[in-house]
């Protein structure tokens, strides 16, 4: 077998390391030619101080072009009582975003509240500003705890980044970040490293194996377990290095690049793709480079073939940017942290390790390329064409975003029933069986097709008189429309939960599908309001409203409580009982 040697990949290293230079080179020139706003915490710079035993001082350093609203202040303490706060006159104007007269501050504001405590206690700080250019943030909440007595009066701005870390340490986002501000990489790398293997088992990652594991078997017999490594490794080198420059892109830019490629024609051209090199698995050509760069490359290496390891780091990366565009808690700590710091190397590496946990799965798809395979014969073309089969699968599930229920069943009928039939020639009884199961499979997405139905899953629940119940949320497309929603719960005393969703995002429809359907979680959720922003079209809007809760796409879900202020977040899919458990914590 002989050892396995690095030299081989050095060309395939060579190009990732040019396109990883080019492209941190390219986005961070790029993030600061577009005039960005600022983070809540740079915009509205809290402090705090206690003047007297029994008085507290709370100070905003307010941002040029940025202003907060009086009425929108509140303050709490924990463990101790507070009288009535006093503010200094503010600039009332009629503001067109809540339709009313509000009093606001600009440049500073600040406020003296009484307090009476025993002891040490903690102050709570509620408050919420806009920005001039029509963005409002989301109402924030500082912390500081006093010991009680004048001595320990101190600035916020060395304690508040700690008080907040600890506000929000029971969150997995908020102790990722904190992972991440720590600027320690021997501890930042294996922790993204152990999430990436975290998610690399679900639906956004896993369409990724049956296409590593084509190209594989595309090599035929000769196939050995290095080489097989290689392939993977490039494979996944290839969708680790474009997944993290996409990534740094994200966070500098403040929005999520994955989402504005997921078009028709972007889809239909990498479907096409996909339905092309099933094609090769079937017989019908060979994919191969031209006779005179063969005799070339042969020259060079007879088991390098370099252009056939770049060719499958392109392929990689093209699937890191259609395959798997989902974000995740990991992902979504990593994006704002690089978002917030512009620290590319740390938030870079992040991504990176992460990639890398992700791609666990393809590496071991190139581990088994040597012993589990068939070496020649009929059994070597089976696989071939199974995984021909899935190739094809692939490309229908792909474009399922952007064509019709109705037409995603037919194409799987076709599928499946075709494989089955060519199945029933083998002699094998548990071949047979499969050809039939296949058969049939087919035979109910037709029936489903044809008689009116449009779920793929559910093909028949439109005959039966118990088609699944979806949970229903309010469409929300705007700032404005989100803000009087938010109104209007208030008024009324009710949570909210505003769920991001679009219809490429393979972990919205698990949520959809899995999680709101339960009986549990549905009954929870009826007595809330259920709002949803859909962000398939990426428009300005959507980039506004993920922008204004510092996401760089969907799936997330934002809790707010019946005061109209954010109780907490979930980024990425949870089952339902996680679900339940998470709506216990942010919701009363």
């Amino acid at each position: 077998m002989g050892h396995f040697k690095l030299f081989r990949l050095l060309p395939v290293l060579r190009h990732g390391i040019v396109l990883i230079c080019l492209s941190l080179g390219f986005v961070q020139g790029f993030a600061w030619a577009e005039p960005q706003f600022l983070e809540p915490e740079q915009a509205f710079q809290f402090s705090s101080r206690q003047i007297a035993v029994d008085r507290v001082e709370v100070s905003y350093r307010i941002a040029d072009g940025y202003y907060m609203y009086r009425d929108r202040f509140k303050f709490e303490a924990i463990g101790a009582s507070l009288g009535t706060p006093v503010f200094p006159a503010g600039h009332v104007k009629f503001d067109t975003t809540f339709q009313k007269t509000v009093e606001t501050y600009r440049q500073s504001v600040v406020i003296q509240i009484p307090v009476t405590s025993k002891g040490s206690f903690t102050l709570v700080s509620h408050g919420q500003g806009c920005s001039e250019q029509g963005l409002c943030y989301a109402p924030m909440e500082s912390r500081l705890t006093f010991s009680g007595v004048v001595a320990a009066s101190q600035s916020a701005s060395a304690v508040a980044d700690i008080s907040a870390d600890a506000a929000g340490a029971g969150s997995e986002p908020d102790r990722l970040r904190t992972s991440l501000k720590s600027g320690r990489l021997l501890i930042i790398m294996p922790l993204f490293l152990l999430l990436g293997l975290g998610l690399a088992f679900t639906p956004c990652v896993l369409p990724m194996v049956p296409i590593l594991s084509s190209i594989i078997v595309g090599e035929g017999a000769a196939v050995s377990r290095r080489r097989g490594v290689i392939l993977s490794l490039s494979y996944a080198f290839g969708m680790s290095v474009v997944y993290t420059a996409l990534g740094i892109a994200a966070g500098l830019l403040g929005e999520g690049l994955a989402a504005t490629l997921q078009n028709p024609w972007v889809l239909g051209a990498f479907s096409v793709l996909l339905v092309g090199l099933s094609l090769s698995m079937f017989g019908v050509y060979q994919l191969q480079i031209p006779a005179s760069w063969q005799s070339k490359l042969v020259q060079v290496s007879d088991t390098q073939r370099p252009g056939k390891l770049f060719g499958v780091l392109v392929m990689g990366a093209l699937s890191a940017l259609l395959v798997g565009p989902c974000v995740a808690a990991p992902l979504a700590s990593a994006l704002l942290y690089i978002s917030q710091t512009h620290d590319v190397l740390i938030g870079g590496c992040a991504l990176f390790s992460m990639a890398m946990g992700m791609s666990v799965p393809l590496l071991l798809v190139g581990l088994s390329a040597g012993f589990l395979l068939p070496r020649a014969g009929r059994w070597m073309e089976s696989v071939k064409q199974l995984f021909g089969v899935l190739m094809l699968g692939m490309a229908i599930w792909l474009v399922s975003p952007v064509v019709p229920g109705w037409l995603q069943m037919m194409a799987w009928a076709t599928l499946l029933i075709t494989y089955g039939v060519i199945l029933l020639r083998h002699s094998a009884w548990w071949v047979k069986a499969f050809a039939v199961l296949a058969c049939v499979s087919g035979c109910i997405q037709l029936v489903g097709a044809v008689t009116g139905g449009n779920d793929v899953f559910s093909p028949l629940a439109h005959l039966t008189g118990k088609p699944v119940v979806r949970t229903e949320f309010i469409r929300i497309s705007s700032r404005a429309e989100l803000d009087q929603a938010l109104s209007v719960a208030s008024a009324q005393g009710k949570n909210v939960m505003l769920d991001f969703y679009a219809d490429w995002c393979v972990s919205c429809k698990e949520m959809e599908r899995l999680t709101f359907t339960d009986a549990k979680v549905k009954e929870r959720l009826n007595h809330i309001v259920l709002l949803q922003v859909d962000v398939t079209a990426n428009n300005a809007e959507d980039k506004a409203l993920l922008k204004r809760f510092s996401l760089f796409g969907p799936p997330g879900m934002i809790f707010f409580g019946s005061n109209s202020r954010e109780t907490g977040r979930v980024i990425g899919f949870q089952g339902a009982e996680l679900f339940l458990s998470s709506l216990s914590a942010y919701l009363n």
